[in-house]
């Protein structure tokens, strides 16, 4: 049997570190543990500030420069295939065809929405909006400004799906897709995809942080701090409960002056602003509860998964495929998205019944341990990648159960 020993892999970094990025790290660093050598082409979104919005605008059609980087990478170090993290806007879909015509199959992880929609999060005017699914062009989006408030924004955007739809760039010149939940594979095929070529694999925590038996004093909320993430919901509740339940908000982004005004006049809220992640672990396993209110269709939900790597239940909007990573009185609670006394019902329930809490994330752990480790991924991962190379496998180097030992 053929063995995987090396990979190219893709991403196009954000200004604001998120889920994404986190995401791409495991998956090079558990890989690179697992003993395959991985190849990486970088780009960041902070260029954006130095080329001009025209330039950046045609990158996102078609990168020359990325198209030229990716033959060249290629033929220096003839990888087994391609894996793409995220490529926008700066990297584009022009790397498809520079892949395939050094006959280097295609893998493409579908981590948002911005194949179907211009701000590739179905979301707008504080509500879930699918307006451009299904369009050849998504000129509501184009109305709408819904790229960052651009209508020339957009209509990029929009002129890179339809140019690319046109050309068969994602149906063509993509061997697999790889969807982080049932539920946006779902919206993937809704959107156009071939169904027998987009395959499930959830986000997973690596290196494991461990669970967690310190005293558990708040609840927390950890993330960006954005309309769609369900800040002003989570506000509204605190409103209800600041006296009772002492709440924790870990996160920057657009939204921050509404938790900093909410932790300046609510007794029981605090705003920390940015943290590590090593932070971000210790303040989870300190946590009675983690909430996620997100009120888009996330595509998956990492945060959910390191709550639990930490023994940890969650309270999350029930929305999307978030609704797929809790069970509810299991693993965490589940409440009304955008409803203020929903959410308040529930962190006031987790916060009285503190035993039920510990038993929710201790089956949070099993959960995590069954489903979100560096061996569950390597195992799913190591089937996709079998069928796009014509059957190449991941060689351990080292025993799978010493994936989890690495500490963060």
């Amino acid at each position: 049997m053929d063995h995987l020993h090396t990979i190219l892999m893709v991403h196009n970094y954000y200004q604001e570190r998120g889920g994404e990025d986190l995401s791409f790290e495991a998956e090079r660093r558990a890989l690179e543990h697992a003993g395959v050598t991985v190849h990486t082409y970088i780009d960041s979104n902070y260029r954006v500030d130095t080329m001009g919005g025209l330039r950046a605008g045609l990158r996102c059609i078609w990168s020359q420069e990325a198209y030229r980087d990716i033959k060249r990478i290629i033929r220096q170090t003839r990888p087994q295939l391609m894996h793409v993290q995220n490529s926008f806007p700066l990297i584009s879909p022009s790397i498809y065809y520079a892949a395939r015509s050094e006959g280097i199959p295609v893998i493409q992880s579908i981590r948002n929405y911005r194949l179907l929609c211009p701000n590739a999060l179905f979301y707008r005017d504080n509500k879930v909006c699918e307006d451009c699914m299904g369009r050849r062009i998504s000129w509501p989006g184009v109305l709408h400004a819904c790229y960052r408030g651009s209508r020339a924004g957009t209509a990029t955007i929009a002129a890179m799906q339809t140019i690319h739809g046109s050309l068969g760039s994602w149906t063509r010149k993509v061997d697999h897709f790889i969807s982080l939940s049932e539920f946006g594979r779902r919206k993937m095929i809704e959107g156009g995809l071939p169904s027998d070529r987009i395959s499930v694999k959830p986000n997973f925590v690596y290196p494991d942080p461990g669970p967690s038996d310190a005293p558990r004093e708040f609840v927390l909320f950890v993330g960006r701090l954005s309309e769609e993430k369900g800040i002003e919901t989570m506000v509204r509740a605190w409103e209800r409960i600041h006296e009772e339940v002492p709440l924790v908000v870990a996160g920057r982004g657009p939204s921050a002056s509404i938790v900093e005004d909410a932790a300046q006049r609510l007794s029981g809220v605090t705003w920390l602003g940015g943290q590590t992640i090593e932070r971000i672990y210790d303040l989870m396993g300190r946590a009675t509860a983690v909430l996620f209110p997100s009120e888009w269709y996330e595509t998956f939900g990492r945060v959910v998964i390191e709550a639990y790597s930490r023994s940890t239940p969650v309270i999350a909007s029930n929305l999307g495929a978030i609704s797929e990573l809790v069970t509810p009185e299991e693993t965490g609670l589940l409440f009304a998205p955008r409803n203020p006394e929903s959410l308040a019902q529930a962190a006031r329930q987790m916060w009285r019944y503190p035993e039920a809490a510990r038993d929710m994330g201790r089956r949070g752990r099993e959960l995590f341990e069954a489903h979100y480790t560096a061996e569950q991924h390597l195992s799913a991962i190591n089937e996709i990648y079998a069928h796009v190379t014509g059957g190449a496998r991941i060689k351990l180097t080292r025993p799978a159960t010493s994936l989890s030992d690495e500490q963060p």
